[in-house]
């Protein structure tokens, strides 16, 4: 029986077919790392495409983020840039007045808006008129502490300027308070009611207190044109009385009806004219006395609020209210606390055609009377002169 050696022809005839797996395993892994090649490639790719989207979307959002922003800016390098006519004499910077709360603010905060920043700069120079000086400049007495609300725990003065919005203002600092967790849980006969609202008024600190938080806190009130202002004190004390203060009616009216109608006939009730006679009456102090704190509903905002001796950080327009609301809680710190209620539309809008229906029969020289008490109001505050009424 031969043998089998290693290099005989028995042990050849197998190393063609180990050659040919052995060619197959290669190709086969050569195929697996070149498609795994293909992946990477191709994952690598997508990873470049990505990475190039993250940069442009991030260019993107440098680019134009916050467009308000950038507006506000550009308001701020203009005012910078082009002198003011109203500009007071050597004032280089904001006035501190315009911090909210005394606190140090970020580069975006100390660039207001320009139509707040026109309106104070308007009450500082109207306060400076000589000429007006009457009619813009009041004592801070105790009517006009009566007048502040104080929220010490956001450090807030709000001064109530009746028939102008007020109760909604009110409530939005009866929340901050504590005295109720929201606006809708407040009952309406405790808005106004001071002693269980939970709205200190600045007269009942002392004068030290009074005199740091008038420094230190943020400060504000909100005005409408003065005549429809009239017209809504007006309708709501002497036509309406929707909360059932008769006083007015059956104590005040009376009053103005026996001074100042001149019909002694005419039995009916008080009349816008009568109304308007007994507000441009220069003697008119003496029956202000009778009416007390009742007055609120109808005195000036000088007398309010005494906006050329203290200095307020935003005036707020009922015209504009539904911009200025927010603003106000935003420059107060408090915006993300409370929301100022609904308004509903068109509420806030001055409407000429119901301030001409009112006046219509009244006498020019009592409508002449009327606006040279308020002339202060109208100027301080950028209304118009109504023309229309007085030529």
């Amino acid at each position: 029986m031969p043998c089998i050696t290693p290099g005989s022809d028995s042990m050849k005839n197998t190393h063609p077919q180990g050659s040919a797996q052995t060619l197959a395993g290669r190709i086969t892994e050569w195929l697996t790392f070149d498609n795994m090649h293909h992946q990477w490639l191709l994952l690598a790719a997508c990873f470049w495409v990505i990475f190039m989207f993250m940069v442009a979307s991030k260019f993107i959002t440098l680019t134009f983020k916050d467009p308000d922003a950038y507006s506000a800016k550009q308001e701020f390098l203009f005012l910078t840039a082009v002198p003011d006519a109203r500009k007071l004499p050597g004032e280089k910077h904001f006035p501190e007045e315009l911090k909210p709360t005394g606190k140090v603010l970020s580069d975006s905060r100390l660039i207001q808006p320009l139509v707040y920043m026109e309106r104070l700069e308007l009450i500082r120079n109207v306060c400076r008129d000589e000429a007006l000086k009457n009619l813009s400049h009041t004592a801070v007495s105790k009517f006009v502490l009566d007048r502040i609300f104080v929220c010490d725990k956001h450090k807030i003065l709000f001064c109530q300027t009746p028939k102008v919005g007020n109760t909604q203002w009110k409530k939005v600092l009866i929340v901050l308070n504590g005295a109720f967790p929201s606006i809708e849980e407040i009952p309406e006969n405790v808005v106004h009611d001071h002693e269980k609202n939970g709205l200190p008024r600045l007269s009942s600190f002392s004068d030290a207190e009074i005199q740091k938080r008038l420094k230190t806190y943020f400060k504000f009130f909100i005005v409408r044109d003065p005549f429809e202002r009239l017209i809504s004190a007006f309708k709501d004390k002497f036509v309406h009385n929707p909360r059932f203060e008769p006083w007015y009616r059956h104590e005040i009216a009376p009053g103005i009806i026996r001074k100042y109608r001149r019909n002694r006939t005419e039995t009916r009730g008080i009349q816008f004219e009568d109304f308007v006679r007994y507000l441009g009456d220069p003697n008119h102090r003496w029956l202000d006395l009778q009416f007390g704190d009742h007055i609120i509903h109808w005195v000036t905002y000088v007398e309010l609020c005494a906006p050329c001796e203290i200095k307020y950080s935003v005036i707020g327009h009922h015209e504009t209210l539904e911009d200025d609301a927010p603003y106000i809680l935003k420059e107060a710190g408090i915006d993300h606390l409370v929301s100022y209620p609904t308004i509903p539309p068109g509420i806030t809008m001055y409407n000429k055609t119901k301030v001409e229906r009112y006046f219509l029969g009244i006498s020019k020289r009592d409508i002449r009377r009327l606006y040279a008490r308020f002339e202060g109001d109208f100027k301080l505050f950028g209304y118009q002169k109504p023309d229309f009424l007085l030529n």
